[in-house]
């Protein structure tokens, strides 16, 4: 096994220290499920907002996180949600938030025969929820008064359009990174016979790099592409779950009009951290991930809905075992949102689970990533680039090894290398691309990540960002004080 032993020791995790403690009064803020229900005695009612979360877990998790870092700041929320959802994982994390904060939205039906059949349900449910936009206001003047909403970007312009009709401040959460905005907010006027985007001196976003859907004129996913990017020019402010050292050209720009001019105030808030306190998970996996050296595994996932073919799952497997290195592996053979149940030999092949015993672990179910990452024993993260999963990594200082499996994951890779963040073999095959990556180049790329000082001391210095970013005085609090000044009416 390679030596993983190097002259620097992960930095403190941005999720980790006591950096979003309130200096002015040495308590640490409270969750939403903290708040009073009314105001203190003496106080003015606080600004209510209205969350506007999309379909998947991809984008329900930092709205959440979003509503908790908004009411750590005094400002009351709400979730819209609807039901019921798409996946359990959905379901079960909507079930965990006090009611208080969930306004139920009764979306209009979806004719499914108006799509193609083997339309991606999350797909099906963004347009339900963009063409549901109408019904808003009526819910809106039911309930208390609400101050502003905040819309996530997948189903941004109608929702957009309905608030500046009855004159409601809207901003857009992106959830994906400020790269990919930008190419959100230039792809309406893209000619494919334009080829690559190249913003001079800004960023470059090379064509293989787009969503697959985005190269077939007809998918209904450009059609809702094309128009959320033309809608952003009506949002009040765009908050990105990203910090300015991980990309602070595209930030740059996108505020300087150089990406698109009009554009409103782009906002950074991340890395946005956890809604709550980590707790002690426990599993017999974590009891094996707390006997292991510090900083000797790679941790291996690609996200709630991302999975492999088999014969991709089995040199997946081959190559870490290959590696020499210690490794925790949740594996999806499934493209959904939830657990699995089924035989993990069916999979990886007959005598695999024994033959790494003791160096590897291989689970199929659902796992608290963010108390894995912030394991002293994890080092990397092989990963499909999953925008939450990047900013998780970034505070944990964990280094990345990137395969993007589709979506907007090659965008958010090249994020990855461009930053320091860790390394992406661009060749590497992803979703709708003939091919499999071989066990023995998994194998060189582990290693070559495990074992880069270089790569370390790139990862440490963000997370060192990261951990700024989230304290007091951070871009993460300044930015939330800016939207709060802008929805306190």
């Amino acid at each position: 096994m390679p030596s993983l032993s190097g002259p620097l020791q992960r930095k403190h995790s941005a999720f980790k220290t006591d950096s979003l403690r309130r200096r002015s009064c040495g308590q640490t803020p409270p969750s939403y499920a903290e708040m009073p229900s009314k105001p203190i005695s003496g106080e003015p009612c606080p600004p209510r907002v209205l969350l506007i979360p999309s379909a998947g877990m991809g984008h329900l998790v930092p709205f959440v996180r979003l509503a908790a870092a908004l009411s750590a700041r005094r400002i009351a929320v709400s979730l819209l949600a609807a039901h019921p959802t798409i996946s359990e994982a959905e379901s079960r994390l909507i079930s965990s938030l006090p009611p208080s904060l969930i306004i139920e939205f009764p979306i209009a039906p979806l004719d499914p025969s108006l799509f193609p059949p083997s339309s991606d349900p999350f797909l099906l449910r963004m347009e339900a929820l963009r063409r549901s936009a109408h019904l808003l206001p009526p819910l809106i003047s039911a309930s208390a008064p609400v101050s502003s909403l905040i819309v996530d970007i997948s189903i941004a312009s109608n929702f957009l359009q309905v608030a500046a009709a009855v004159n409601i401040p809207c901003f857009v959460l992106f959830t994906s990174s400020a790269a990919m905005l930008a190419l959100c907010s230039v792809f309406p006027s893209y000619s494919p016979s334009s080829g690559d985007i190249d913003i001079t001196g800004v960023i470059k976003i090379p064509s293989f790099t787009f969503p697959l859907p985005l190269h077939d004129p007809n998918h209904f996913f450009k059609t809702q592409f094309v128009a959320n990017g033309k809608a952003l020019t009506l949002a009040s402010g765009i908050l990105v779950n990203t910090f300015s050292a991980l990309e602070p050209k595209v930030l740059a720009a996108l505020n300087s009009g150089e990406v698109l001019p009009g554009l409103p105030p782009v906002i950074p808030v991340g890395p946005l951290p956890p809604a709550r306190k980590q707790t002690s998970w426990t599993s017999p996996e974590m009891r094996w991930l707390d006997e292991q050296p510090e900083r000797s595994v790679i941790y291996v996932s690609f996200g709630s809905r991302t999975a492999m073919s088999k014969e991709q799952i089995r040199e997946l497997g081959a190559g870490l075992e290959m590696s020499g290195c210690r490794f925790f592996w949740v594996m999806k053979s499934k493209m959904v949102d939830r657990e699995e149940k089924g035989e993990i030999e069916e999979l990886v092949g007959e005598g695999y689970v024994k033959r790494v015993e003791g160096r590897g672990v291989v689970v199929m179910d659902w796992v608290e990533q963010e108390v894995v990452l912030a394991h002293q024993a994890v080092i990397g993260f092989l990963s499909h680039c999953g925008w939450n999963s990047m900013m998780e990594a970034s505070a944990a200082g964990v280094r990345v090894l990137a395969w993007p499996r589709g979506g907007d994951q090659r965008v958010n890779a090249a994020v990855v290398a461009a930053s320091g963040l860790g390394i992406w073999p661009e060749e590497w095959v992803w979703e709708g691309e003939e091919g499999v990556v071989v066990a023995e180049e998994i194998a060189k790329k582990v290693t070559e990540l495990m074992v880069d000082n270089g790569v370390a001391e790139r990862v440490a210095k963000l997370a060192e960002e990261a951990a700024t970013a989230v304290a007091e005085g951070g871009s993460l609090g300044n930015g939330l004080a800016l939207f709060g000044r802008k929805v306190i009416v």
